[in-house]
């Protein structure tokens, strides 16, 4: 059935959809320029010195999928989950100074919170010429808390450039622009983004994206076993089901009982 619908293209090496592009403005130290990782659907091979932003793009990627609850950052580096959060991405934290006191450390943003951020990527599905955008873009009214958001799913091609930039401060003026673009949705809170991206993607379990979040990032597999358990199969009442065979085996039993008892007399 598979090669049936891929008859129409030229190779189901790129079936599916998959990352053609990759865009972030100011998030975490890719700082006041527009950052772009062109991959055109291919396998791709991230290298780089410690430090030089391995890890802040693979959370780029995982923000725009996983929920917000689920997300662990810099998790790909293997350092406490603490390190990192969505206010140190958008504030653009890199590095921490001592107190007047001496006695605590405060971290350093290059940032602040007249500022804004954006995550963007471009997905393609060569086999049926299908292009959806998605998008989150950050902002911070104050100096403490967790920034504010909104999430974008386009049904075309859309850049940071061009359709996130030239608005001034006002985010709700950028929100109503976006919103008069065709094609385009916009969603104040992640359930109902998720919920349409799975249904052009075709993912109709919410537990693939989060083992995408735990193998996005693997460093190693220490029980494989406890691995696919965990991440790869349902979670399952067996209750009801170990009550109904208990059930039917006390109704064969006194079956049984009736039918030895229907012999002897």
């Amino acid at each position: 059935m598979q090669n049936m619908l891929l008859d129409f293209a030229a190779s189901d090496e790129l079936a599916g959809f998959r990352l053609q592009r990759l865009e972030i403005y100011n998030w975490g130290t890719f700082h006041n320029r527009v950052w772009v990782m062109n991959l055109n659907g291919e396998n791709a091979l991230l290298t780089g010195d410690i430090g030089s932003g391995k890890s802040t793009l693979v959370d780029a990627v995982t923000t725009l999928l996983v929920p917000p609850q689920r997300i662990a950052y810099n998790k790909a580096a293997g350092a406490d989950s603490r390190e990192r959060s969505l206010r140190s991405y958008v504030m653009g934290y890199y590095k921490t100074e001592r107190s007047d006191s001496g006695h605590a450390s405060k971290p350093v943003a290059l940032r602040d919170h007249n500022s804004y951020s954006v995550i963007l990527s471009v997905f393609g599905n060569s086999g049926y010429g299908q292009i959806l955008t998605l998008a989150q873009v950050f902002w911070s009214k104050d100096l403490s808390g967790q920034p504010n958001r909104f999430y974008l799913i386009a049904r075309q091609d859309m850049t940071i450039t061009e359709h996130f930039a030239d608005f001034g401060s006002d985010i709700n003026l950028l929100r109503k622009r976006l919103r008069a673009v065709p094609k385009t949705d916009i969603y104040d809170s992640f359930p109902p983004y998720a919920a349409d991206f799975r249904r052009r993607f075709g993912i109709d379990n919410d537990q693939a994206l989060d083992l995408f979040h735990q193998t996005v990032s693997m460093k190693s597999v220490g029980n494989l076993t406890a691995f696919v358990r965990t991440h790869m199969l349902e979670a399952a009442d067996t209750r009801p089901r170990i009550n109904a065979l208990l059930n039917h085996f006390d109704d064969l039993t006194r079956a049984h009982e009736a039918v030895v008892k229907a012999k002897r007399q």
